[in-house]
């Protein structure tokens, strides 16, 4: 639009899904801006946000990166040169692009903004209560009725949800696992809880008891015979458009789309149940705790009946061949182990028990049998890892919640170690090959034999450094790199990357946290020690104690593979021999004093003429190879250069 005035202006982004992080946003009328980065932030969970990073987990791509430092001489070179850079430019532009057409992020968030009807903007930069408020307007609007608007004040806390104790330990036998069908929605929509259904105990005792329902909290609703309410016909349109997406996803063959599509329903599944998170949330638009604790209240009683019902249905007193027990339930779903030897009993057992404890409840409650774990790892509430199975001919996946593997506040050399250990321990069916592979890992890690890039820890920059309450490692090496080269200084929003470095005893972990190309330029030692007892001892024994009980510490921290330090000369790794810390003379290799003006030492100062031009014919000859290197290189990627 012409005459409308674009602006820039700064706008911080704070939700407790994404941190906090520092914008630049402009305001271009007549036209939707889509930022795939905040796309990226929202739905998925990776080490690194960068287009680098992003491209080659999601397309096997990367840019064909040009540094900073040579872009103008570039520029100011040859028409190769301005080719390189026109290249270097046009990935840039081309790779968003491809994400953006992969992933199929703008149908997604079309569709999200169809039934939620909010803008797409809202949907990158707003959180979901506006989401709610949209659809609760909406609904509202039909039958002629008034939202009211609420001063936020901080309320009271109520329970959440029911977790059984984990019965902990290593299961070599199958355990079916049954899940409530988005379980708070069909609380919500089975008793009819909303704002424009609630009852005061005094309107209550005036009305005939069928017509009302008492919540296990104490609250009072009426039923969908005297009046439904709006947030049971929002959720019902919440859930129709999953179960189509559900139905797109049953239909499609190309595994990647289907993960896409995955991620739509999964979107949905969000969006209705922060449907009860809005009616929960202290400081929201429209908090109303009666309705959130009856949610949660109905929630704890249908867990502890589905055990109770499983435990004393699924017994050798009627007919089966062995008592099942519940050993773990969370939220909504149990973990049943009934006693049975293959795959396929377990998954026959659980669909006939998902089936007749959905009788019990009222519609459109379902309890459904969703998976088998076989074998076995319960480590504690929220931490377990087993092989998922759907059908009983093969396992689909390794399935891990809570540990190490898919946590991204550990450095990488954790995550491959817990990852191979656990596929030692659950598909080869082999604890011991899993403890001499643990063994070697600490054993090369502390005589120094692990490559830096596995010891590089992410942590975001969530606040500014007066904000938190405690002195943290990875802000306090921005501020650090920030007084170095404030340009390259990672801001509000970023990940920082950073290694921790050796320094003396007693030493703060916020002292010795280091950028790793800093590290690596100027030659510090990495603490290997520290990542032994702070990175990687804990995840092991976690994963290693329900199989080995109390001798876990013994077998896995101590012993001859930890003693190898001892016989260390040197705390550097393979990498630094790449690097050069003190300056040498380009022609005879003598050792020149600090802070030395000269290439060359006074001994060949005669010959700098003949030394520059033998320099020069390198430096040629080195850039030819490298550029017929470079071509090559980009040739075998498919490269936009061979394009042009």
């Amino acid at each position: 639009m012409k005459r409308s005035q674009t602006k820039v202006r700064r706008m911080i982004l704070q939700s407790k899904q994404m941190g906090k992080r520092e914008n630049k946003v402009i305001n271009i009328e007549g036209r939707v801006q889509f930022d795939l980065l905040l796309v990226i932030l929202r739905e998925y969970k990776l080490r690194s946000y960068t287009l680098n990073a992003v491209s080659y987990h999601f397309l096997g791509e990367q840019k064909e990166d040009v540094h900073h430092s040579i872009i103008t001489d570039l520029q100011n070179g040859n028409e190769q040169t301005r080719k390189r850079l026109a290249v270097y430019c046009l990935k840039d532009a081309l790779l968003p692009l491809k994400l953006l057409d992969k992933l199929m992020s703008l149908i997604n968030y079309m569709e999200m903004a169809r039934v939620t009807g909010v803008p797409l903007s809202y949907l990158l930069a707003r959180g979901q209560q506006i989401k709610v408020v949209s659809q609760l307007l909406r609904q509202a609007s039909k039958k002629d009725l008034v939202m009211p608007a609420v001063r936020p004040e901080q309320g009271d806390d109520f329970s959440g949800a029911l977790v059984i104790e984990p019965i902990r330990g290593y299961y070599g036998v199958p355990i079916a696992t049954l899940d409530f069908a988005s379980l708070y929605p069909s609380i919500m929509m089975a008793h009819n809880l909303c704002y424009t259904t609630l009852l005061t105990a005094h309107e209550a005792k005036e009305m005939d008891p069928e017509a009302y329902t008492k919540t296990p909290s104490g609250s009072y609703f009426v039923k969908q015979n005297v009046r439904k309410g709006l947030l049971p016909d929002i959720l019902e349109q919440l859930l129709s458009a999953r179960k189509r997406a559900k139905a797109d996803l049953k239909k499609e063959t190309d595994p990647f789309r289907k993960k896409v599509l995955d991620g739509r329903q999964l979107a949905l599944k969000i969006s209705a149940n922060s449907v009860y998170g809005f009616t929960g949330a202290q400081v929201g638009k429209l908090p109303c705790l009666e309705i959130s604790q009856s949610v949660t209240a109905f929630g704890r009683v249908m867990i502890e009946k589905t055990k109770n019902l499983v435990e004393s249905t699924y017994t050798v007193a009627n007919g089966y061949n062995k008592d099942s027990m519940v050993i773990y339930g969370d939220t909504d779903s149990v973990m049943v182990n009934f006693g049975v030897n293959t795959v396929e009993e377990a998954m026959k057992l659980g669909k006939e028990a998902a089936d007749k404890i959905s009788e019990k409840f009222e519609k459109p409650i379902k309890l459904e049998f969703e998976k088998v774990y076989y074998p076995y790892l319960l480590i504690n509430k929220k931490r377990y890892a087993g092989l998922f199975w759907t059908r009983p001919e093969k396992f689909d996946k390794m399935d891990c919640k809570g540990i190490e593997t898919v946590r991204r506040d550990n450095c990488p050399l954790v995550a491959n170690l817990v990852s191979a250990c656990l596929h030692k321990i659950l598909v080869e069916r082999n604890p011991e090959a899993a403890v001499n592979h643990a063994k070697s890992v600490i054993s090369d890690l502390l005589c120094n034999r692990v490559d830096i890039s596995n010891l590089i820890i992410t942590k975001e920059l969530t606040k500014s450094d007066h904000e938190y309450a405690a002195k943290q490692a990875h802000v306090e090496l921005a501020n650090r790199m920030a007084k170095r080269d404030a340009g390259s200084a990672p801001k509000l929003g970023d990940r920082v990357p950073f290694v921790i470095i050796a320094a003396a005893k007693g030493t703060p972990a916020y002292m010795k946290s280091e950028d790793p190309l800093y590290v690596l330029e100027n030659r510090i030692p990495i603490d290997t020690q520290y990542y032994l007892d702070n990175q990687i001892s804990k995840p092991l024994l976690r994963i290693f104690e329900p199989i080995f009980r109390e001798k876990t510490e013994s077998v896995l921290l101590r012993g001859d593979h930890t003693r190898t330090k001892t016989v260390l000369t040197s705390k550097v790794g393979a990498l630094f021999k790449y690097t050069n810390k003190r300056e040498t003379c380009i022609k005879c290799k003598t050792s020149l004093p600090d802070k030395y003006e000269f290439a060359t030492c006074s001994y060949c100062a005669k010959d700098e003429q003949s030394i520059f031009e033998n320099e020069i014919l390198k430096l040629n000859h080195f850039e030819e190879k490298f550029a017929k290197l470079w071509t090559q290189c980009q040739r075998c990627q498919g490269s936009l250069l061979e394009e042009l």
